[in-house]
């Protein structure tokens, strides 16, 4: 990752979701991923996509080697958000293990559009990780790497190689890469704004006075405070 991808982030990851969400609605662009929820990790982390598409059947249907999770820990590292499209498939694309591997790769975090299981585990290894579901079932001769480094589709939200990939307590945004400065200078005017809708209220203005004044809410849709 170049100095100036990782000075990229740095200001991507002072950034919450909702704010990234507020911007990007300016913009018109739907970014917002929804029902993954984070499994693993804390805390915000900012990171460019690698996309990974897992097919699905029933067990047996395919190879154990099919399953190829040691391709996806490969693919993970600093700045890097596994972005795994299992077609919010019931079945575990990623374990106990497989978390321990990408975090002693210092893997930014791995989203699923599928299934994780032994979350204990991946609670101790700290990685940043959230999926749809958690199952014990295995994807073991249930699930098969079809395709990396292709474009995804992960709640809802179109994904490609190198796009921006943002998650927090609150949730996870993705911004288009080509995109990604007039989003991010969006976003910082968003939270500048909100910087003096909080500071007025601390210096005593009510919420509605704070925010006509930060021209956060127009003054004739405030309300009372």
């Amino acid at each position: 990752m170049s100095n100036q991808e990782q000075a990229w982030l740095a200001r991507c990851a002072a950034i919450a979701t909702s704010t990234w969400s507020d911007a990007m609605d300016t913009l018109g662009i739907a970014g917002v991923v929804q029902g993954i929820p984070r499994r693993g990790g804390q805390g915000r982390m900012a990171g460019f996509a690698v996309t990974a598409r897992h097919v699905w059947g029933g067990l047996g249907d395919f190879d154990r080697a099919d399953f190829a999770v040691g391709r996806l820990v490969a693919a993970t590292g600093p700045g890097r958000v596994l972005m795994v499209d299992a077609g919010g498939t019931c079945i575990s694309t990623f374990g106990g293990i497989a978390s321990m591997a990408a975090s002693r790769r210092a893997a930014t975090a791995v989203v699923i559009d599928g299934a994780c299981r032994d979350v204990d585990e991946i609670a101790a290894t700290g990685l940043w990780l959230a999926s749809r579901h958690v199952t014990p079932l295995t994807g073991k001769t249930r699930l098969k790497l079809q395709a990396m480094g292709e474009p995804v589709t992960i709640g809802g939200v179109p994904v490609a190689e190198g796009d921006l990939v943002v998650g927090d307590d609150t949730g996870l945004v993705v911004v288009p890469r080509a995109r990604m400065q007039e989003v991010l200078a969006a976003a910082e005017e968003a939270l500048a704004v909100d910087g003096r809708v909080e500071q007025g209220i601390r210096d005593g203005l009510s919420f509605a006075e704070a925010a006509a004044a930060a021209n956060y809410i127009p003054a004739s849709a405030g309300g009372p405070a």
